[in-house]
């Protein structure tokens, strides 16, 4: 399964926010034996949101999206994915009726909190809600399209309810090493070429070394690379 990452905000492009969520994404894709091929970071825009969606949906397993829900002027991520797909936007029940519950929830907190429901709860047509146990924003899925909030706890917590539908069948193995990294060169693209698995060299300057990891979704040659690597390499830890 390939899957690309596709993160929303102006404040992302601007550095005025470290995008801890594509990182997290990835790792948690890269556990369940999915290959991330993709991490486009594009503006609150909604034409470019179509566009990418439109393209990494066409060329992608799945497409995870993240950030721009809400109700500021600027949270137009729904209305991009809509579009990508010729869809228009329409007040889900499921998502109208947890967006409810929510503000309830907050309403003494929040006394003077005026939000527009039926906006909070639109999503494209046709699209499968995925309720925020979090926060108040709903996500989606679209086709093969999976649109979570940007603030990372609710991201998270929308992508655990969904996590099962992601899986792949990529293993890695890992070996540390505390050999200079332009001396692996030459062994590291002989492992490559011999085993067909991919292979990195991860220098780690806090810890003394390096970290080389070995992936590929044949057992047997992941296993037949790594030990060979092993006898080539001298290993530390």
């Amino acid at each position: 399964m390939n899957a690309a990452l596709l993160t929303v905000g102006d404040e992302l492009l601007d550095g005025d926010t470290t995008n801890t969520n594509a990182r997290w994404l990835a790792a948690e894709l890269a556990d369940r034996g999915v290959t991330t091929k993709r991490v486009l970071t594009v503006p609150d825009e909604t034409d470019v949101i179509a566009e990418a969606a439109r393209r990494y949906s066409e060329r992608f397993d799945a497409v995870v999206v993240t950030g721009g829900l809400g109700g500021t002027p600027d949270d137009v991520t729904m209305d991009g994915v809509a579009a990508a797909f010729g869809r228009e936007l329409v007040a889900n029940d499921l998502a109208r009726a947890d967006v409810e519950r929510h503000l309830e929830a907050v309403a003494d907190d929040y006394p003077e909190l005026n939000v527009d429901v039926a906006a909070e709860a639109a999503i494209p047509a046709g699209s499968r809600p995925l309720l925020n146990p979090v926060g108040l924003s709903p996500g989606c899925v679209l086709e093969n399209v999976y649109v979570l909030p940007g603030i990372p706890s609710e991201m998270e917590g929308m992508f655990e309810g969904v996590a099962d539908e992601f899986a792949g069948d990529v293993d890695s193995r890992y070996l540390y090493t505390e050999e200079p990294e332009a001396s692996l060169i030459e062994r590291l693209n002989e492992v490559r070429e011999r085993f067909g698995v991919r292979v990195g060299c991860y220098p780690d300057r806090e810890a003394g070394h390096n970290r080389l990891k070995v992936s590929d979704s044949d057992g047997e040659a992941l296993a037949a690379a790594e030990a060979w690597l092993r006898d080539r390499v001298v290993l530390s830890g």
